[in-house]
Protein backbone atom coordinates (compact mmCIF):
# COMPACT_ATOMS: atom_id res chain seq x y z
CA UNK A 1 0.00 0.00 0.00
CA UNK A 2 1.30 3.30 -0.88
CA UNK A 3 1.82 5.75 2.11
CA UNK A 4 -0.23 8.82 2.20
CA UNK A 5 2.55 10.16 4.58
CA UNK A 6 5.09 12.98 2.29
CA UNK A 7 7.52 12.39 5.25
CA UNK A 8 7.35 8.42 5.54
CA UNK A 9 10.98 7.66 5.51
CA UNK A 10 12.53 10.68 4.75
CA UNK A 11 14.17 11.09 8.08
CA UNK A 12 15.87 8.30 7.56
CA UNK A 13 17.08 9.21 4.19
CA UNK A 14 18.42 12.01 5.68
CA UNK A 15 21.13 9.96 7.91
CA UNK A 16 21.88 7.38 5.66
CA UNK A 17 22.92 9.26 3.56
CA UNK A 18 25.08 11.62 5.30
CA UNK A 19 26.12 8.38 7.52
CA UNK A 20 26.14 5.92 4.12
CA UNK A 21 25.84 3.09 6.42
CA UNK A 22 22.84 1.32 7.07
CA UNK A 23 24.21 -0.03 10.01
CA UNK A 24 25.69 2.99 11.47
CA UNK A 25 22.52 4.67 10.29
CA UNK A 26 20.37 2.06 12.34
CA UNK A 27 22.61 2.52 15.37
CA UNK A 28 21.72 6.55 15.87
CA UNK A 29 17.93 6.06 15.37
CA UNK A 30 17.76 3.22 17.55
CA UNK A 31 16.31 0.99 14.81
CA UNK A 32 16.74 -1.92 13.39
CA UNK A 33 19.13 -2.36 10.14
CA UNK A 34 16.16 -3.69 8.56
CA UNK A 35 13.52 -1.33 9.43
CA UNK A 36 16.01 1.33 7.84
CA UNK A 37 16.35 -0.61 4.82
CA UNK A 38 13.03 -1.78 4.07
CA UNK A 39 11.49 2.44 5.48
CA UNK A 40 14.15 3.32 2.63
CA UNK A 41 12.74 0.81 -0.30
CA UNK A 42 9.48 1.94 0.50
CA UNK A 43 10.38 5.77 -0.47
CA UNK A 44 12.37 4.93 -3.32
CA UNK A 45 8.66 3.40 -4.83
CA UNK A 46 6.64 5.91 -3.59
CA UNK A 47 8.93 8.36 -5.40
CA UNK A 48 9.38 6.28 -8.42
CA UNK A 49 13.23 6.52 -8.05
CA UNK A 50 16.34 5.08 -6.42
CA UNK A 51 18.31 6.93 -4.23
CA UNK A 52 21.10 5.32 -3.33
CA UNK A 53 23.26 2.57 -4.57
CA UNK A 54 23.86 -0.38 -2.43
CA UNK A 55 26.89 -3.15 -2.50
CA UNK A 56 28.11 -5.40 0.20
CA UNK A 57 31.17 -2.51 0.93
CA UNK A 58 30.01 0.83 0.33
CA UNK A 59 26.12 2.79 0.24
CA UNK A 60 26.06 5.56 -2.24
CA UNK A 61 23.59 8.14 -3.29
CA UNK A 62 22.29 8.19 -6.83
CA UNK A 63 21.77 11.45 -9.16
CA UNK A 64 18.55 11.19 -8.31
CA UNK A 65 19.09 10.96 -4.35
CA UNK A 66 21.42 13.63 -4.37
CA UNK A 67 18.97 16.13 -5.62
CA UNK A 68 16.48 15.02 -3.50
CA UNK A 69 18.99 15.53 -0.51
CA UNK A 70 19.86 18.56 -1.68
CA UNK A 71 16.27 19.86 -2.08
CA UNK A 72 15.69 18.54 1.63
CA UNK A 73 18.67 20.24 2.78
CA UNK A 74 18.02 22.16 6.69
CA UNK A 75 14.97 19.90 6.83
CA UNK A 76 15.92 17.93 10.24
CA UNK A 77 17.31 21.12 11.59
CA UNK A 78 13.42 22.37 11.12
CA UNK A 79 11.75 19.50 12.92
CA UNK A 80 14.54 19.78 15.67
CA UNK A 81 13.74 23.78 15.91
CA UNK A 82 9.75 23.10 15.62
CA UNK A 83 10.06 20.16 18.50
CA UNK A 84 11.98 22.55 20.74
CA UNK A 85 9.58 24.95 20.08
CA UNK A 86 6.60 23.16 21.05
CA UNK A 87 8.56 21.40 24.01
CA UNK A 88 8.92 25.10 25.30
CA UNK A 89 5.01 25.23 26.26
CA UNK A 90 5.71 22.31 28.80
CA UNK A 91 8.61 24.65 30.24
CA UNK A 92 8.18 28.47 30.18
CA UNK A 93 5.03 30.29 30.31
CA UNK A 94 5.21 31.73 26.46
CA UNK A 95 2.33 31.99 23.71
CA UNK A 96 -1.41 33.05 24.17
CA UNK A 97 -3.23 32.16 27.08
CA UNK A 98 -6.82 32.71 26.78
CA UNK A 99 -8.76 32.93 30.09
CA UNK A 100 -12.65 33.19 30.92
CA UNK A 101 -13.74 34.66 34.04
CA UNK A 102 -16.80 36.93 35.79
CA UNK A 103 -16.86 40.35 34.55
CA UNK A 104 -16.67 41.63 38.37
CA UNK A 105 -14.51 39.06 39.28
CA UNK A 106 -12.20 40.22 35.90
CA UNK A 107 -12.53 43.99 37.00
CA UNK A 108 -11.81 43.65 40.50
CA UNK A 109 -8.43 41.31 41.03
CA UNK A 110 -7.36 39.76 37.13
CA UNK A 111 -6.95 42.74 35.32
CA UNK A 112 -4.93 45.20 38.23
CA UNK A 113 -2.77 42.39 38.59
CA UNK A 114 -1.76 41.56 35.15
CA UNK A 115 0.77 43.99 34.93
CA UNK A 116 2.50 42.19 38.07
CA UNK A 117 2.11 38.79 36.25
CA UNK A 118 3.24 39.75 33.15
CA UNK A 119 6.35 41.59 34.27
CA UNK A 120 8.40 38.70 34.26
CA UNK A 121 7.05 36.44 31.77
CA UNK A 122 7.68 38.87 28.47
CA UNK A 123 7.00 36.02 25.82
CA UNK A 124 3.36 35.94 27.04
CA UNK A 125 0.21 37.31 25.80
CA UNK A 126 -3.15 37.05 27.54
CA UNK A 127 -6.22 37.11 26.10
CA UNK A 128 -9.02 37.83 28.68
CA UNK A 129 -12.80 36.97 28.31
CA UNK A 130 -14.70 38.95 30.52
CA UNK A 131 -18.42 36.86 30.80
CA UNK A 132 -20.90 35.26 32.78
CA UNK A 133 -22.08 32.75 30.60
CA UNK A 134 -21.34 28.89 31.29
CA UNK A 135 -18.08 27.98 28.95
CA UNK A 136 -17.70 25.37 27.39
CA UNK A 137 -13.63 25.03 27.40
CA UNK A 138 -13.06 22.02 24.74
CA UNK A 139 -15.12 23.47 22.32
CA UNK A 140 -14.49 27.72 22.65
CA UNK A 141 -10.33 27.02 22.92
CA UNK A 142 -9.93 28.29 26.03
CA UNK A 143 -7.18 27.31 28.35
CA UNK A 144 -8.62 28.29 31.61
CA UNK A 145 -11.73 29.67 33.32
CA UNK A 146 -12.62 31.22 36.40
CA UNK A 147 -15.80 30.32 37.88
CA UNK A 148 -17.73 29.64 40.73
CA UNK A 149 -20.08 26.44 41.26
CA UNK A 150 -18.97 24.43 38.18
CA UNK A 151 -20.52 20.70 36.52
CA UNK A 152 -18.32 18.18 37.48
CA UNK A 153 -16.78 16.73 34.39
CA UNK A 154 -13.60 14.10 34.33
CA UNK A 155 -12.10 16.06 31.69
CA UNK A 156 -11.26 19.02 33.44
CA UNK A 157 -8.95 20.30 36.81
CA UNK A 158 -10.68 22.17 39.48
CA UNK A 159 -8.44 24.16 41.50
CA UNK A 160 -9.92 26.10 44.56
CA UNK A 161 -8.93 29.68 44.44
CA UNK A 162 -10.60 30.88 47.20
CA UNK A 163 -14.18 30.93 48.84
CA UNK A 164 -15.98 33.89 49.42
CA UNK A 165 -18.88 34.30 51.85
CA UNK A 166 -22.10 35.52 50.58
CA UNK A 167 -24.27 38.71 52.37
CA UNK A 168 -27.19 40.13 51.81
CA UNK A 169 -27.07 43.99 52.44
CA UNK A 170 -28.74 47.53 52.38
CA UNK A 171 -27.44 50.98 52.20
CA UNK A 172 -28.39 52.63 55.50
CA UNK A 173 -30.58 55.25 53.57
CA UNK A 174 -32.77 52.12 52.34
CA UNK A 175 -33.18 50.82 56.01
CA UNK A 176 -33.90 54.29 57.60
CA UNK A 177 -36.96 54.34 54.91
CA UNK A 178 -37.90 50.62 54.84
CA UNK A 179 -37.27 49.22 57.86
CA UNK A 180 -34.96 46.15 58.79
CA UNK A 181 -36.78 42.93 58.36
CA UNK A 182 -36.75 40.26 60.86
CA UNK A 183 -37.44 37.21 58.99
CA UNK A 184 -36.69 35.66 55.63
CA UNK A 185 -40.71 36.29 54.78
CA UNK A 186 -40.48 39.97 54.78
CA UNK A 187 -38.35 40.27 52.15
CA UNK A 188 -41.25 39.50 50.01
CA UNK A 189 -42.63 43.49 51.14
CA UNK A 190 -38.87 44.65 50.14
CA UNK A 191 -37.41 46.08 46.70
CA UNK A 192 -35.16 43.48 46.51
CA UNK A 193 -31.29 43.66 43.68
CA UNK A 194 -31.52 40.20 42.34
CA UNK A 195 -28.78 38.69 39.91
CA UNK A 196 -30.07 37.67 36.59
CA UNK A 197 -30.06 34.25 35.51
CA UNK A 198 -29.56 32.31 38.03
CA UNK A 199 -30.64 28.86 38.03
CA UNK A 200 -32.89 28.50 40.90
CA UNK A 201 -34.71 31.54 39.63
CA UNK A 202 -36.24 34.39 41.88
CA UNK A 203 -35.19 32.77 45.45
CA UNK A 204 -32.64 33.65 47.69
CA UNK A 205 -31.58 30.39 49.88
CA UNK A 206 -30.94 31.50 53.81
CA UNK A 207 -29.63 28.98 56.30
CA UNK A 208 -29.46 28.80 59.89
CA UNK A 209 -29.52 25.99 62.84
CA UNK A 210 -28.41 23.57 60.01
CA UNK A 211 -31.75 24.23 58.47
CA UNK A 212 -32.31 25.81 54.67
CA UNK A 213 -35.21 28.28 54.05
CA UNK A 214 -35.36 28.85 50.30
CA UNK A 215 -36.97 32.45 50.34
CA UNK A 216 -38.87 33.88 47.32
CA UNK A 217 -38.24 37.18 46.27
CA UNK A 218 -39.76 40.23 43.82
CA UNK A 219 -37.06 41.98 42.48
CA UNK A 220 -37.41 45.59 42.30
CA UNK A 221 -34.06 45.37 39.48
CA UNK A 222 -32.16 42.18 37.70
CA UNK A 223 -29.08 42.98 36.38
CA UNK A 224 -26.58 40.19 35.28
CA UNK A 225 -23.69 42.19 36.96
CA UNK A 226 -22.51 42.26 40.35
CA UNK A 227 -20.58 45.24 40.81
CA UNK A 228 -23.81 47.05 39.03
CA UNK A 229 -25.57 45.42 42.35
CA UNK A 230 -23.33 46.80 44.71
CA UNK A 231 -23.77 50.04 42.94
CA UNK A 232 -27.79 50.18 42.66
CA UNK A 233 -27.50 49.07 46.75
CA UNK A 234 -24.94 51.72 47.57
CA UNK A 235 -27.04 54.26 45.49
CA UNK A 236 -30.38 52.91 48.11
CA UNK A 237 -32.23 50.92 45.71
CA UNK A 238 -32.80 47.60 48.19
CA UNK A 239 -31.68 44.77 49.40
CA UNK A 240 -29.45 42.43 47.52
CA UNK A 241 -27.17 39.44 48.41
CA UNK A 242 -23.41 39.52 47.01
CA UNK A 243 -20.09 38.10 47.69
CA UNK A 244 -17.87 39.54 50.10
CA UNK A 245 -15.25 40.09 47.51
CA UNK A 246 -17.99 42.92 46.03
CA UNK A 247 -19.01 44.22 49.30
CA UNK A 248 -16.85 43.49 52.01
CA UNK A 249 -14.97 46.86 52.44
CA UNK A 250 -18.54 48.69 51.89
CA UNK A 251 -19.58 46.54 54.62
CA UNK A 252 -16.92 47.39 57.13
CA UNK A 253 -16.88 51.21 56.09
CA UNK A 254 -20.38 50.83 56.76
CA UNK A 255 -21.57 52.41 53.26
CA UNK A 256 -23.98 49.01 53.59
CA UNK A 257 -25.01 47.28 56.37
CA UNK A 258 -25.99 43.39 56.90
CA UNK A 259 -29.42 42.36 56.55
CA UNK A 260 -30.78 39.17 58.34
CA UNK A 261 -27.28 38.89 59.70
CA UNK A 262 -28.51 35.68 62.20
CA UNK A 263 -28.88 33.52 58.74
CA UNK A 264 -25.99 32.95 56.61
CA UNK A 265 -26.14 32.30 52.75
CA UNK A 266 -24.18 29.62 51.31
CA UNK A 267 -20.64 30.95 50.22
CA UNK A 268 -18.76 31.45 47.08
CA UNK A 269 -16.42 29.52 45.59
CA UNK A 270 -13.88 30.55 42.85
CA UNK A 271 -12.12 27.98 40.89
CA UNK A 272 -9.60 27.53 38.59
CA UNK A 273 -10.80 25.24 35.78
CA UNK A 274 -8.94 23.79 33.13
CA UNK A 275 -8.48 20.66 30.44
CA UNK A 276 -6.75 17.59 32.05
CA UNK A 277 -4.38 15.92 30.18
CA UNK A 278 -0.78 14.97 30.89
CA UNK A 279 1.43 17.50 30.46
CA UNK A 280 -0.18 21.11 31.49
CA UNK A 281 1.11 24.07 29.46
CA UNK A 282 3.92 25.82 31.57
CA UNK A 283 1.29 28.97 30.73
CA UNK A 284 -1.58 27.66 32.60
CA UNK A 285 0.56 26.57 35.68
CA UNK A 286 2.30 30.31 36.21
CA UNK A 287 -1.19 31.65 35.56
CA UNK A 288 -2.87 29.70 38.24
CA UNK A 289 -0.20 29.55 40.21
CA UNK A 290 0.52 33.73 40.23
CA UNK A 291 -3.34 33.96 41.16
CA UNK A 292 -3.67 31.37 43.88
CA UNK A 293 -0.79 32.87 45.59
CA UNK A 294 -2.30 36.59 44.70
CA UNK A 295 -5.78 36.24 45.68
CA UNK A 296 -5.24 33.67 48.93
CA UNK A 297 -4.19 37.53 50.23
CA UNK A 298 -7.38 38.56 49.35
CA UNK A 299 -9.44 38.48 52.92
CA UNK A 300 -12.80 37.89 51.32
CA UNK A 301 -11.40 35.36 49.44
CA UNK A 302 -10.52 33.24 52.37
CA UNK A 303 -14.02 32.31 54.09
Amino acid sequence: MRSLDPLAGVAVFLHLSELLSFSATAERLGLSRATVSTQVADLERRLGVRLLQRSTRRVTLTEAGQAYRDGLAGLLDQVRDAERLAASFQTEAVGRIRVTAPVEFGHRFLVPALPDFLATRPGLVVELDLSNRPADLIATGFDLAIRGTIDVDPNLIVRRLGTSPVHLAAAPTYLAARGMPDRPEELEAHDCLHFAGLRWGRSWLLCRDGAEHRQPIRPKIEINDGEALRQAALGGLGITLLPAFLIGDDLRAGRLRPVLADWTVPPVPVNAVYPANRAIAAKVRAFVGFFAARLAQVPDLRG
